[in-house]
């Protein structure tokens, strides 16, 4: 489980300085990220293919000695996200610059990326990852087995799709108490997205936290 104390920087600093655990955590933090951004901006150009080399070597430009998380300047409005995003287009343009496994550069050239809609895909990943990881912690904070049923109760109703009436029946249990579990299941889910936000914005007021976890959700809409 995550320090209390720990911040994106405490882990970035930890990361740069050649902390094996913090390379290991800022590697599963942000892999998903990178991985749906290149997914994004290349599924349509024959660069679709070089989506796992790209994500590796987003992490070859972290990790490597004088590597871009020793150059990261602390932003307490906009935390690491904005630098993140910098790095991942970077290396884009790195891939779109070059021929790719034989493919000349002129068909390269025939599927431009289109920053501006690029930036909506970013946002997405960024999203969907702080979300998780908010299912993530969520999960590791259920310590009985009421709270561990709704943490199973939300995954069956968001993952699976499946309505609170059709749960009810699956769990043998009477709808209206499970409505009630419902809501106390997204209550958690609120505070642990408000545990994983902070961690990105901790120099954030309450209330900035609530705003940004509602443009995390209004991102996927």
């Amino acid at each position: 489980m995550t320090p209390p104390d720990a911040t994106c920087w405490t882990l970035i600093g930890a990361a740069a300085g050649g902390d094996a655990a913090a390379r290991a955590d800022f590697a599963r933090r942000y892999q998903p990220v990178a991985r749906h951004y290149f997914a994004a901006r290349w599924q349509l150009s024959p660069l679709r293919s070089a989506v796992d080399d790209a994500v590796q070597d987003v992490f070859v430009e972290c990790f490597k000695p004088n590597g871009v998380l020793g150059r990261v300047n602390e932003s307490p409005q906009d935390g690491f996200r904005p630098f993140f995003h910098g790095v991942l287009r970077n290396v884009a343009r790195r891939h779109e610059s070059r021929p790719h496994r034989g493919q000349p550069q002129e068909l390269l050239a025939d599927h431009p990326a289109d920053e501006s809609s690029l930036g909506k895909a970013f946002d997405r990943a960024w999203a969907r990852a702080l979300l998780q990881e908010a299912a993530r912690v969520q999960a590791e904070l259920a310590d009985d087995e009421r709270k561990r049923r709704r943490v199973e109760l939300l995954r069956l109703r968001f993952q699976e799709g499946l309505p609170i009436r059709d749960i009810a029946a699956k769990w043998n249990e009477d709808a209206a108490k499970l409505h009630h579990e419902y809501a106390t299941a997204r209550d958690e889910f609120r505070a642990a997205l408000m545990q994983v936000v902070a961690f990105h914005l901790p120099a954030a007021t309450p209330e900035q936290l609530v705003d940004a976890c509602r443009g995390l959700l209004g991102s996927l809409g």
